[in-house]
This record gives structure tokens, C-alpha cells and sequence, in this order.
């Protein structure tokens, strides 16, 4: 006989935190996982723009609050989490967006700008996942996802130190997940494509920084896209919250570097 179970993407109950959640690509997953139901922590380096991410979560009808954090210093992670479980009584579901890029050639790039990159991109994600691990033990339950790109898939030129840290994100992601398999928490990596964030846009972005001669940052943003992506258009951070609230909310996908970036990385 067979039972069929309806698909439930309700995080109503939950608790998640985002991290690097005052715009672009964490505020976007915030505020997925507040329409889904979930209360939401935000965190991020600059306190203002969290304050600011909080307000529109909390327009959702949700519970939310701001919170700063260096995700690069364990201290400032322990205390994000210890305020986290005041505020909101524990922690079911975390996102582990915070990360910078930056572009350089092999030849030019600084010992110490590929610190900097690791420090936050792969270092902050151990950091936060190992203070996230030990409050969701507390409940048998848990939602990590840590954001990573398709540049862990695939490696980019003059994003040499940006891949290496994605790459690290995602062999972490799969071996923390084998950890805590039989504990009930999941453990994944989301994958973003081409999204038309400050990381992309803008002159001292990638596709200002990839313009061809005589071509402006719009013209090679089109490019880019057309180029890279099967399907021809950048994604959006709603695409990112649907495999997010996605991720949140299944029980047997875990260890897993799930992409959303339009046929990319098949």
C-alpha cells in the first residue's frame, strides 16, 4: 500500500539565523524563511544595516532581531549565538551567508588578501557552524546551510582565493554533515549562480571589473550572463530563498552543495 506524504515547507515554530543578512543575497534568504513562517536573527558586520534587514522581516508579520557580529573571530560568534538563544530561546535553522570577494591575479594577489578572504569565507563558516552545532544539540534538531557559490564548483580566473574558500565551504559542509547525520540536524551548502548583488554590480564589481574595452559595466553584466549561463538570465535572491526555505525544511538532503545558477555548473 502506498502513503503519500504532502509536502510541507512551513517553518512556522522555527528559529533561523542569517548571517550577512543587511542586503544583497542574506536579506533576500531572511526574508523567504520569515514569509515561511520562521522568526528570524539577523546578523551582520554592520549593525545599522542589520537593524534596518530586521524592520522589513518584522513588516512580514515575524518576529525578528538584529545582531553584529565578525564572523572571522570566535568570540563575536559565540556571542552572536549566545544572544541568539536569549532573544529567541534557541536555534533551529542557520544560514551561513557572510563572505567577501575580491578579484586578483595569481601573479598580484597578497598573502594577505587571501587571509582576509579565507578568514571570513571558509574560517567564519567552521566558526559559526561550530558554536550552531552545540544549541542545536540541545533540541536533537537542526538546519545548517552555508552558503557557497559556483565558483566551489568551478574554478574562475582572477577569483583564485574567492574559489579556494568556496571549494573549502563545500568539503567542510560535506564532512560536518557526516558528523551530525544520526543527530538530527542536515548540514548543507547552497550554491549561488550569477546574482545581481553589489558582489556582481557596479564598477568595482565582478562584471565592471570583466568589462571588455570600450564596453560598460550594463553591456558586460549582459555579457556575463549570456555567456555563462545556459538559460541566459541572472538568478535573484528570491531564487536563493526558495532553495533555502527548500533546505530548511528537509528532513533526508543533507551533505549536499546544492547550485541555483541557471544550468551552470550541470
Amino acid at each position: 500500500m502506498n502513503t503519500t506524504h504532502p509536502i510541507d515547507f512551513s517553518l512556522a515554530g522555527k528559529v533561523a539565523l542569517v548571517t550577512g543578512s543587511g542586503r544583497g543575497i542574506g536579506l533576500g534568504i531572511a526574508l523567504s524563511l520569515a514569509k515561511a513562517g520562521a522568526d528570524v536573527a539577523l546578523a551582520d558586520y554592520d549593525i545599522g544595516i542589520a537593524e534596518e534587514a530586521a524592520a522589513q522581516v518584522r513588516a512580514t508579520g515575524r518576529k525578528a532581531v538584529a545582531f553584529q557580529v565578525d564572523v572571522s573571530q570566535p568570540d563575536s560568534v559565540n556571542r552572536m549565538i549566545d544572544q541568539v538563544a536569549e532573544a529567541f530561546g534557541g536555534l533551529d535553522i542557520a544560514v551561513n551567508n557572510a563572505g567577501v570577494v575580491s578579484l586578483g591575479k595569481i601573479a598580484e594577489l597578497s598573502a594577505s588578501e587571501w587571509d582576509r578572504i579565507m578568514n571570513i569565507n571558509a574560517k567564519g563558516v567552521f566558526l559559526c557552524c561550530q558554536a550552531e552545532v552545540k544549541l542545536m544539540r540541545r533540541r536533537n534538531f537542526g538546519r545548517i546551510i552555508n552558503i557557497a557559490s559556483i565558483a566551489g564548483k568551478v574554478g574562475f580566473p582572477d577569483l583564485s582565493h574567492y574559489s579556494a574558500s568556496k571549494f573549502a565551504v563545500i568539503g567542510f559542509t560535506n564532512a560536518v554533515a557526516k558528523e551530525v547525520a544520526r543527530e538530527g540536524i542536515t548540514v548543507n551548502a547552497l550554491c549561488p549562480g550569477i546574482v545581481g548583488t553589489g558582489m556582481w554590480r557596479g564598477e568595482e564589481g565582478i562584471a565592471g571589473r570583466w568589462a571588455l574595452p570600450g564596453e560598460t559595466e550594463a553591456q558586460s553584466w549582459e555579457r556575463q550572463q549570456s555567456s555563462l549561463l545556459p538559460q541566459g538570465e541572472a538568478q535573484t535572491v528570491e531564487d536563493m530563498g526558495q532553495l533555502a526555505v527548500y533546505l530548511a525544511s528537509a528532513a533526508h538532503t543533507t551533505g549536499q552543495a546544492v547550485a541555483c545558477d541557471g544550468g551552470f555548473s550541470l
